[in-house]
This record gives C-alpha cells, sequence and structure tokens, in this order.
C-alpha cells in the first residue's frame, strides 16, 4: 500500500546509523582530521540519519599495559557526535582490525596480549594444520587465568566497565544508543573459519578451529563423559578453498552426518553458544540500569547455504543443516540477556551470487530474522559491502520491513535498526548521496527524522541460566516468516503495488 502524507504512523520508521571508518580514531589513539569528520558528520544529520557506529578498539584502549585504559581519543570523537546531533552505536571490539574482507586498517589485539602469545600460542584458535589466528582469543581461554592473573572474560569485562565509568554522561544524556560486545573475529560470534590471511577465498568451505590445547582438553572432556574416549576431532574435513563434495566430511552423505559428526558438530557450536552467553553476562551486568541496548552480531555465511552439508556454516560454528535450525538457539540465548540479534548482507540478493557458490543470502536473512523475532528480541542489521544502487538499497528496505508498512500502527515484522557500512569519500560523492537521502528517507517510512524514534529501555537484569537441553530445543526447524518479493517502498518512490 502507498504511504499517505500525514497519515504514516510512527511505529513503520526504522532508524539508520552509518559506520564509521575503521580508523577514525588510529593506531596512536589520536582522533586525527576532526574538521573533516565534523564536516561528513553534518552531511549525515541532514541527509537525515540517526546516528553513527564505531569500533572501540581493544588494541587502542588498554595498548599500554593490562587495565591502562586511555579513552581520551574516543572521548573526542564523542563530544562530537554529541555536537552534530547524531546517537551512537559503540563496538566493543575485541578483535584485530585486519585480514577481513574490506579492513584497509591495522589493529592488532594489544601487544602484551601478543607477547602472552609468543610463550603460549594456544591462546589463539588454530586449525587442524596448527596454524594460529591472531585476530581474537580462542573461546577456549575464556575461563583460563592466563592474562596477567584475569581470564579473557574478565578482561573483556574490565574493559567495558572502564568505557562505562568512562562514558557515563554520554550513557546517561542518551547519545549512546547501543552497545554491541565483540564475540569473535570481525566482531561476530563465529569462529574465524575462513581468514583471508591464512589463503582463504570465496566460496572456500574453511576450516574448524579447535585445535589449540584448550579446546582440545574440552573436547576429550565431552568424549569421555559420553562414553566414547577414543574419538579424535575430524581429519576429513578438508582445507580453506576445498568444495564439500571434495572431502569425506560434508560431501552428500558425508561424515557430517554420522554419529560421530553429529557429536563434533554439537560440541563445536554449543562452545560457541556458550561463549556468547557467558560474554553477555558480563555486558549485562556492567551496563544494566543504564538505557542502552546490548547487541551481538551473528556473520552472513551464505555460501554453500543451498549445499546438504551447509559446509562454511558449520566451520564457522553455525550447526545449521536441513532439519536442524543453527540461529534459533542463538537467538534463545540473546533472549536472555535482553540482547538485539544484528545480522549482516541485508543488501545481497540470491541472483548476484556465483552459480557455483550456492549461495543463498536472501534465505539465510529469512531465516536468522525470523529466529529472533520468533525468540521476541530486537533484530538489526547491516549491509556486507558498500553498495551505492538502488537495487541494493531496495533489497535492504525489503529486509527492515519484509510485509511493508502499516498504516495502523507499527509493523507485524520490522528490524529495529540499520547500520550502513560505511562512511567513504565513495558514499558522499553526490550522485550517490543523493541515492542514500532517499533511501534514508525510505527507511523512515517517508517521515521526518525524529530523535524520538529513538528510546532504549531501561537494561534489565539477565533471565536466569538456560540448560543447554532448552537451548537444543529450539533447534527444531520451523517456517521463516513470509517476506514480500519486492518493499512496498523503493528508493524510486513508485509503488510496486499498483
Amino acid at each position: 500500500m502507498a504511504p499517505i502524507p500525514g497519515v504514516m504512523p510512527m511505529g513503520n520508521y526504522v532508524p539508520v546509523y552509518v559506520m564509521l571508518p575503521l580508523g577514525v580514531v588510529n593506531s596512536d589513539n589520536v582522533f586525527p582530521d576532526q574538521d573533516k569528520v565534523e564536516n561528513e558528520l553534518k552531511q549525515l544529520k541532514e541527509a537525515g540519519c540517526d546516528g553513527i557506529m564505531v569500533d572501540v578498539w581493544w588494541g587502542i584502549i588498554e595498548a599500554k599495559g593490562p587495565k591502562n585504559y586511555d579513552w581520551s581519543a574516543y572521548k573526542e570523537l564523542f563530544q562530537l557526535v554529541r555536537k552534530c546531533g547524531l546517537k551512537i552505536q559503540a563496538i566493543m571490539s575485541f578483535h584485530q582490525c585486519g585480514g577481513n574482507v574490506g579492513d584497509a586498517v591495522f589493529i592488532p589485539i594489544p601487544k602484551w596480549i601478543l607477547q602472552i602469545g609468543n610463550n603460549n600460542p594456544d591462546i589463539f584458535y588454530t586449525n587442524k594444520a596448527g596454524n594460529r589466528n591472531q585476530e581474537y582469543l580462542s573461546l577456549g581461554v575464556d575461563n583460563q587465568s592466563l592474562f596477567d592473573g584475569r581470564t579473557a572474560l574478565e578482561m573483556y569485562r574490565d574493559f567495558m566497565e572502564s568505557f562505562r565509568d568512562n562514558m557515563t554522561n554520554f550513557l546517561r544524556a542518551g547519545d549512546i544508543v547501543d552497545i554491541e560486545v565483540g564475540c569473535g573475529a570481525a566482531g561476530e560470534l563465529r569462529y574465524p573459519s575462513y581468514p583471508e590471511t591464512q589463503g582463504w577465498v570465496y566460496p572456500g568451505i574453511g576450516e574448524f578451529q579447535c585445535y589449540d590445547k584448550y579446546m582440545v582438553a574440552d573436547w576429550k572432556e565431552a568424549n569421555k563423559q559420553a562414553g566414547h574416549a577414543n574419538w579424535e576431532m575430524p581429519k576429513n574435513a578438508g582445507t580453506y578453498n576445498d568444495t564439500p563434495e571434495k572431502t569425506e566430511f560434508f560431501r552428500l552423505n558425508g561424515t557430517y552426518d554420522s554419529e560421530f559428526g553429529k557429536f563434533f558438530l554439537t560440541w563445536y557450536s554449543n562452545k560457541l553458544i556458550i561463549h556468547g552467553d557467558q560474554i553477555l553476562e558480563q555486558a549485562n551486568k556492567v551496563f544494566v540500569g543504564f538505557r542502552a541496548n546490548i547487541a551481538a552480531k551473528v556473520s552472513g555465511i551464505h555460501w554453500w547455504y543451498n549445499d546438504v552439508s551447509h559446509a562454511a556454516e558449520l566451520t564457522a560454528g553455525f550447526y545449521n543443516i536441513s532439519g536442524r535450525d543453527g540461529y534459533r538457539p542463538i537467538a534463545r540465548m540473546l533472549a536472555r540477556h535482553h540482547t538485539t540479534l544484528n545480522f549482516t548482507c541485508l543488501e545481497m540478493r540470491d541472483s548476484e551470487q556465483p552459480a557455483e557458490a550456492k549461495s543463498a543470502p536472501q534465505e539465510l536473512v529469512q531465516q536468522v530474522l525470523s529466529s529472533g523475532w520468533k525468540e521476541f528480541i530486537d533484530v538489526a542489521g547491516e549491509n556486507a559491502l558498500p553498495r551505492f544502487d538502488a537495487t541494493a538499497y531496495d533489497q535492504m528496505l525489503l529486509n527492515v520491513r519484509p510485509n511493508g508498512v502499516n498504516l495502523n500502527g507499527p509493523p507485524k515484522l520490522k528490524m529495529s535498526g540499520l547500520t550502513y557500512l560505511r562512511l567513504s569519500d565513495d558514499l558522499l560523492l553526490k550522485d550517490n548521496f543523493e541515492l542514500f537521502k532517499k533511501f534514508v528517507k525510505k527507511m523512515h517510512a517517508d517521515l521526518d527524522a525524529s530523535p524520538n524514534a529513538i528510546s532504549p529501555p531501561v537494561l534489565e537484569r539477565s533471565n536466569s541460566a538456560i540448560a543447554i537441553d532448552e537451548l537444543l530445543e529450539a533447534t527444531k526447524v520451523s517456517r521463516a516468516f513470509p517476506w514480500y518479493d519486492v518493499t512496498d517502498m523503493p528508493v524510486d518512490g513508485s509503488n510496486p503495488f499498483d
């Protein structure tokens, strides 16, 4: 249905944020180019954007030593964002910047952590060949006191507490509305299964990342308790750039579908969910009582989605195959902490992907967003790659309101926000930016930009712990919610339903 000016209910409004450049605060903990950034922020404000998202890098803030935090540059940035009338989504970025798609900046995790890794490389995710990945600490050390007497979880908690204490005025003033908690490589709740730094090329299936000594010890204990202590981790799952049919593990009727395969994949995916649960437990304790949303990002592993084994999802930690929902258990875990599920690849269409990748981003987005809505949590998202065209904008508009606007109130299905990736000189080119402005207006359902559209509730304490059996109950497959074929509010202003 076509929107009626002056009648459109505010409930159709979806806030738009723009991701700032990766190095807006540089690796020396300096906020350079302030005049340029201020000019760009003012342009975003004039375009109707509601806010910005920015990585808050662990490797910058705690670079000088354990608990030696320096927030000065980020305070300057946040003051400028406030001055320009924009809201802030802050990412607690516990991962390395550099080595992922689109990364043009290198910011490692704190050097004193890397030095610990020189003596104990098992603190890092490790593949079958023994290659270490220094993007993010292995979840195997979440509860190991290896870091100047602290566990990894305690370091993440201390960092978030310091952020809270230093940014309290921005939190209390309502400037910071979202705190996204990094839970893995690229800030996403996943294993670093497809690192370009180790030679991965799209659409390789990736590799399992559980061969550090801490994960191996956990695996052995899990096997012992299950009564099959002789089982070893997979040796037939191929390498980063294999296709499923080239491996014994992922091919049709392969190991993944055996008793052993099911046990391994359940263990591997459960460890990831428990990892997210533990970090978000700490985040909730830190920020409870503030009017700010907690969020966690789940990566869009869309390649091989149409292959029977979903190999790329499995190596990343998402046990999602025919007959088993790998995303709803994650959504149920997030619901315990009142956490928003942030998903990616919202701009992608199946037809844009190479046929040999058996990719299905549209179906994946429908499944994951539906999983969040079925667990009654907010769902937000972003595009995976920079796009400046109407086709990508229209696909994002479809996903944020899958069944269109509702002239009688809020839509039944609506995302709580969208973050556009990212602010750049290309975005601000005249033709690109004019189309982007139209996109923002349609995200707002043709309503004027309104600061009242963003009003997070007071964060409540996490609910009681969820037993693994209850989480696994959520793996039962249910049909995704239906989607329109096209958005009812395309950027060209037409009505596709006339």
